[in-house]
């Protein structure tokens, strides 16, 4: 009974050690003004920007034509391509013009209407033809042009078609029946194809990453520039104590921050819908934090001023962003980089977010990500103690 006691203190001194170091961790990071504003701009206006200001859809791209059938045909045609899409930049006499606006970039796209293009589609024994040449300095923009040309072409033909019919040959035999496919599309977990909300909640996992990684390792190395981490470790705490009251303040705020980026921006500004359970993804939020926090210490081990905090930062989010499936799918990745993505604490936390946030997945479905992020958490901080206690002992 004494040793069941006397343990139990034990635990209850150990537990209130490291509620102290946490409060002051929180304190002096409540008192880092730049640090504190940087932190409240990622979770409220970086992502409400990345949310309505990115977009994968071809928007406004500037269209110049060379029309020289000027007939109702070209004319309808050309009336098609109409805003947001495209912005009609107007007619060019003769199609070296609209070479050179292109050359210069002040067009994307010249559309050339031929002689005859009217004539042609009336008569239907030939093929109507038509030149689009595009910028494609932007790859992505140059790949979803022509795209959105072929669907308005095919749009165009079809009404063209019907408007332009001609009665059938009189005949004896009724005319042979023609197969249909009746193509019906359905979009699950995003009906409307809204590519805002993919940029926001992708924004914010990225951020989530970089803030996490940056403040306990600016916490730290702060201390070490001041001197007080040897004044800590005179005190009766261990290594132990003194990493993981960093990494519970820099989740404590993360979390907050979390918080506020979804029930203040993302929800009421960008209508990003929530199925899941919110008490799952805020833990699991909490659980990813804890891994990213000891990653930073880790880094802030091998650093000596802030300068270098912030360059190691960068030098470690990037590629952890690359190679996490948040922009790039692992699929289109070559196979070596592929199995890379797998050891990225960001690819299993981002497989846990969508399935929450969109689809309503629960740890039934998830349970292999949160087992990858135990294993690469506890490691990471496991690192992160021995090292310190290397540098420090």
């Amino acid at each position: 009974m004494i040793t069941s006691t006397a343990a139990g203190r034990a635990l209850t001194l150990w537990v209130r050690r490291v509620a102290v170091l946490t409060q002051k961790d929180l304190k002096q990071l409540l008192r880092d003004i730049p640090l504190l504003v940087f932190v409240v701009y990622v979770f409220t206006l970086d992502i409400y920007v990345a949310g309505v200001g990115m977009t994968g859809e071809l928007l406004n791209a500037r269209l110049t034509v060379h029309d020289d059938d000027r007939s109702k045909a070209s004319r309808e045609l050309v009336s098609h391509f109409m805003p947001p899409y495209f912005l009609y930049e107007g007619h060019v006499a003769r199609p070296a013009q609209g070479l050179e606006l292109l050359d210069k970039g002040k067009t994307m796209m010249t559309l050339d209407i031929p002689k005859r293009f009217d004539e042609t589609l009336r008569s239907g024994n030939e093929t109507a033809r038509l030149q689009l040449q595009v910028d494609a300095s932007n790859v992505a923009l140059g790949y979803l042009a022509p795209s959105y040309v072929e669907r308005i072409l095919g749009n165009f033909s079809q009404d063209y078609v019907q408007q332009t019919r001609m009665s059938p040959i009189s005949s004896s035999d009724p005319p042979p029946a023609i197969a249909s496919i009746d193509n019906r599309m359905r979009v699950a977990f995003n009906p409307t194809l809204n590519g805002h909300w993919f940029n926001a909640v992708g924004q914010w996992l990225t951020m989530m990453t970089v803030v996490a990684v940056l403040i306990p390792a600016a916490a730290f190395v702060r201390e070490k520039e001041r001197g007080t981490i040897e004044q800590l470790l005179v005190s009766p705490v261990s290594p132990f104590q003194v990493m993981l009251s960093k990494v519970i303040a820099t989740t404590i705020l993360v979390v907050i921050g979390s918080a506020a980026s979804l029930y203040a921006i993302m929800q009421p500004l960008i209508h990003v819908p929530f199925r899941g359970s919110a008490l799952l993804f805020f833990a699991l939020n909490a659980l990813y934090v804890f891994n990213i926090s000891g990653l930073g210490l880790l880094m802030a081990t091998f650093v000596r001023n802030q300068a270098q905090v912030g360059m190691l930062t960068i030098l470690i989010s990037a590629p952890m962003t690359m190679l996490s499936g948040t922009w790039t799918a692992p699929e289109s990745m070559p196979p070596w980089l592929a199995e890379l993505v797998n050891w990225s604490p960001l690819h299993h936390f981002i497989e846990c977010s969508y399935g929450i946030i969109f689809r309503g997945a629960g740890l039934d479905v998830l349970w292999p990500s949160v087992l990858a992020l135990i294993g690469l958490g506890g490691a990471m901080f496991a690192l992160c103690v021995w090292r310190f206690r290397r540098q420090f002992g």
